[in-house]
């Protein structure tokens, strides 16, 4: 599993990093940053509820 964000609709909100912190992360000025960009198959529920979560609908998941 690959985790892909489009940056340009991100609004950084965090909902993201709420649900899944290990591979969210937004920083104090605002930025998203994907820590994990292939995390392991045991955060899948997690990395789906974030992008679930995302009310811009800025991340997917794309199987590798």
């Amino acid at each position: 599993m690959r985790v892909v964000v489009n940056f340009e609709l991100c609004e950084a909100n965090a909902r993201c990093m709420a649900a899944c912190p290990e591979v969210f992360e937004v920083d104090d000025g605002d930025q998203l940053h994907v820590l994990i960009a292939n995390p392991p198959e045991s955060l899948r529920a997690k990395v789906e509820k974030a992008a679930a979560s995302c009310p811009r609908a800025a991340i997917r998941i794309a199987e590798n």
